[in-house]
């Protein structure tokens, strides 16, 4: 067990009333530089004036997504699909046209790469839709070469697999009634297929450079044994080792993200399903509920079934789950609390779009079909008009996911309303990556629990080199005093809290409900 994981896991054992456990240096992990922003496409900017998010809005908005200090683009599927959000493809090589063209997609990641950003893509290749020509033309006929393409059963080809959820079909937001069948992922064409797709994804001209592919790919829905019906088994070691073993000698560089399907810890998928960094989601649920000894323990947990070299993606919102403004009640001391927590836990951040912002959106079970889930995908509010320049409305005027969406005028949630306000949810977002990008040990320190005297105060201590900060938070509506016992490195020197640049006198800490403090040796100047 190394250092970092060795610590974490010591300290909940008591967690306020323990001995601090001796700080050990951190175990280097995928993707520990990065900060991640996570882009639900046809959501993001719209360039050209149809209302649908595009790749050159994406183009667009890197200027604001380099100033808020993202080195590292996560993008929704773009393959050709009848879903607006484009799971479940009627085609795994090309765009979808409302995204634009391979031009465009060319020029995107070339304008990323030229900025030291990465690219990565969102594929799920699992399943198809009605329309897919693997589908479309061995249904019915077991002589067409695309007949080991799919899961069939029964003669003929006349009764192909369901897809996930035991689905054969699957209402739309627009109305629409699409078929969904399973992938034959045992078959070798298969295999071979999705080898040479993925690997002209990463590195389309083969010079060796990767200036013109992606830099890695999140696996949706990633399962040993598909959708746990026993009959696509052992697909970690049969499937996706002989995949990623071919991306890897194409790119040595690439990093491969697995969504593991049980929202668990990943250790699974990080060990036998070869993945590089998997997602936090128990950390996520702990950071949403606001309690300490749940978080010091997700958070130990995490560190313990962690591998070596591998990492986790710690976020607070994604394309499945409620807005965390929304889950907060839009509580503004809350959501700088979980900013904090966000950016400063160890492993790598994961933004997703418009979180920096506080946009809200909460799925409505009430409503059919996918449209349950336009909620947590509304357009990024570039301005304080919620129909302003760039606004990617594609779901205006269609439905109550329009009449009731979240984004209202001058509603206080947006670019134009917060970027020039020091005060802001924004600012504020930038100040933590600003820190996070400037200070090794927020990065790759080892990490150190502090026994705080209070059960509502979570004590962190990162350390490299000579290098020590303490990221200390209130997780509760009543205000904190508590003296802290600081590392040897924090005491008796002059300390600052980082987040506001201000000096922090000798005695016990104050802090008011929800307020964050990061502490290290002054004078600090902002980033």
């Amino acid at each position: 067990m190394s250092g970092f994981r060795t610590a974490l896991v010591v300290a909940t054992l008591g967690l306020a009333a323990a001995p601090r456990p001796a700080v050990a240096q951190a175990a280097e992990w995928a993707a520990q530089d990065e900060t991640v922003y996570h882009i639900f496409v046809r959501s993001f900017r719209d360039s050209d004036g149809d209302r649908i998010g595009d790749l050159k809005g994406i183009e667009q908005g890197l200027d604001y997504l380099q100033a808020l200090g993202i080195t590292s683009l996560l993008l929704s599927p773009i393959q050709p699909s009848p879903f607006y959000h484009n799971y479940f493809a009627t085609s795994f090589e090309g765009i979808d046209p409302d995204y634009g063209d391979v031009r465009d997609w060319h020029d995107l990641v070339t304008a990323v790469h030229a900025r030291g950003m990465k690219i990565y893509l969102d594929v799920e290749i699992q399943y198809v839709a009605a329309g897919h020509p693997w589908w479309q033309e061995s249904a019915g006929n077991p002589a067409s070469p695309y007949t080991p393409f799919m899961l069939y059963h029964g003669p003929g080809n006349t009764q192909p697999e369901s897809a996930v959820y035991g689905l054969t079909t699957t209402p739309t937001w627009d109305g629409r009634n699409i078929g969904l069948a399973t992938i034959n992922l045992r078959a070798p064409e298969v295999l071979r297929y999705f080898q040479v797709m993925l690997g002209a994804l990463a590195a389309p001209n083969g010079d060796g450079r990767f200036l013109d592919g992606v830099d890695g790919f999140r696996i949706d829905h990633m399962m040993d044994d598909l959708d746990n019906k026993g009959i696509l088994t052992n697909l970690f070691a049969d499937f996706w080792a002989p995949v990623f073993a071919h991306l890897r000698s194409v790119n040595p560089r690439i990093t491969i993200i697995g969504e593991q399907f049980d929202w668990g810890y990943g250790e699974d998928f990080l060990k036998r399903g070869g993945v590089d960094l998997v997602f936090a989601f128990p950390i996520r649920g702990a950071i949403v509920s606001l309690d300490r000894r749940a978080l010091a323990s997700a958070l130990a947990e995490t560190a313990q079934k962690t591998p070596a070299g591998k990492g986790q993606l710690v976020f607070i919102e994604n394309h499945d789950v409620n807005r965390f403004a929304s889950e907060l009640r839009d509580d503004a001391r809350r959501l700088r609390a979980g900013a904090a927590l966000g950016i400063l836990l160890p492993w790598t951040p994961s933004i997703y779009y418009g979180q920096e912002l506080g946009m809200r959106g909460r799925r409505h079970e009430g409503w059919t079909a996918d449209g349950t889930d336009i909620p947590d995908r509304e357009a990024f509010e570039w301005t304080r008009r919620v129909e302003g320049p760039g606004a990617a409305l594609w779901y205006r005027d269609t439905g109550p996911w329009w009449t009731e969406r979240y984004a209202r005028d001058d509603d206080g949630i947006s670019v134009e309303e917060q970027q020039g306000d020091p005060g802001s949810l924004l600012s504020y977002y930038r100040r933590l990556l600003a820190l996070r990008r400037g200070r090794p040990e927020l990065r790759r320190g080892a990490v150190q629990f502090l026994a705080a005297p209070d059960s509502a105060l979570l004590a962190l201590a990162r350390t490299t080199g000579d290098q020590t900060s303490v990221l200390l938070v209130n997780l509760s509506d009543r205000a904190v005093r508590a003296a802290v016992p600081l590392p040897a490195a924090l005491q008796g020197v002059p300390l600052r809290d980082l987040l506001t640049d201000a000096p922090v006198g000798s005695g016990p800490l104050e802090l008011t409900p929800y307020a964050a403090m990061l502490l290290a040796t002054g004078p600090e100047r902002r980033p």
